[in-house]
């Protein structure tokens, strides 16, 4: 599964992945298809040799809806699996961490990153809900780390949200930033830290309704996510929820707030957190179950990234926004 690279790669430094699972294995893909050499790393040499079958099927796919620029085996050749941490952090510019999701493992592995990996190198970690700020305050390098977020699975999906510590360096951040976007990334940059970052949120905030609505039997579980991917989604997936207000109304932003935001304002009004019980959450998975059996998780969730890749190929058509 060797080939010979392109001259892009070349032109790109080595980035190091850390952690092998599903998001380790999606970033490899991302960089590697933009000319990085990637250095894979992971404590468990059987998922690191696994990941390479993974990546080299999810590049045989990407490759036929038309979104790579290279065959898959050179875009495989630049991964490398690397058992040893210290080889695979040397020399790199940056490292992106996607170990479990505790503070102790993200201490503990940050110590090893910032001890070892050049003292330039960025130290991000793709932690969904975990501040910078929680792991890395007792580093000497605490000024380089932060959270670089992506969205599953992020060489469909290309946000990627930058959230700093208190402590992190805005030339850090500026650096990560044009790091991702020169991958092919979007990535947003967060001013400080907030639970949940801006993804999160706005998830939760959508959850938190749809939850709702049918905790109080006004819909089915399949009739409100009709109105997620038969609605709002579709405006969604090209324009955000400003530029849809700002074209909803003769004359922007302002006018659409003075014709709606009181309605706005009244529908949300008692709106209270959505309490996750345990009943309406086994009556969602009941309905969930009766359209698929969690045997066929995998199988849709494949379904899903090929529907992503069609997406992705249709928005790199459409003119530049």
């Amino acid at each position: 599964m060797k080939a010979a690279g392109s001259p892009l790669d070349a032109a790109r430094p080595p980035i190091a992945v850390v952690g092998a699972g599903l998001i380790g294995r999606a970033w490899a893909i991302v960089f590697a298809r933009a000319g990085h050499p990637v250095r894979l790393h992971d404590a468990d040499e059987g998922t690191m040799k696994d990941s390479l079958i993974y990546i080299e099927e999810r590049l045989c796919e990407l490759e036929g809806f038309g979104l790579l620029n290279d065959s898959p085996a050179v875009v495989l050749a630049r991964i490398h699996c690397e058992p040893d941490l210290a080889s695979a952090v040397r020399d790199v510019v940056m490292v992106q961490e996607n170990i479990r999701e505790t503070v102790e493992a993200k201490t503990a592995i940050f110590e090893q990153l910032d001890a070892l990996s050049p003292p330039d190198a960025i130290l991000a970690s793709s932690t969904s809900w975990l501040p910078a700020s929680t792991f890395t305050e007792s580093l000497p390098g605490q000024s380089r780390c932060l959270v670089g977020h992506p969205t599953n699975p992020p060489y469909l999906v290309p946000l990627v949200e930058l959230c700093p510590a208190p402590w992190t360096d805005s030339k850090v951040m500026a650096r990560a930033h044009e790091i991702y976007a020169a991958a092919g990334q979007t990535p947003v940059s967060l001013t400080r830290e907030i639970n949940g970052f801006l993804l999160n949120r706005v998830q939760a905030a959508v959850l938190n309704e749809c939850f709702t609505l049918f905790e109080q039997g006004l819909a089915s579980a399949a009739d409100i996510d009709k109105v997620l991917k038969d609605g709002l989604a579709l405006r969604w997936s090209f324009m955000g929820p400003f530029e849809t207000i700002d074209l909803n109304a003769p004359a922007g932003v302002k006018d659409y707030a003075s014709r709606y935001g009181q309605a706005n304002k009244e529908t949300m009004t008692g709106v209270q957190p959505f309490s996750w019980a345990e009943e309406p959450i086994d009556r969602v998975d009941r309905e969930r179950r009766e359209q698929l059996a969690v045997a066929d998780i995998g199988a849709r969730s494949a379904w899903r990234d090929r529907r992503l890749m069609a997406l992705a190929a249709h928005k790199r058509q459409a003119p530049a926004s």
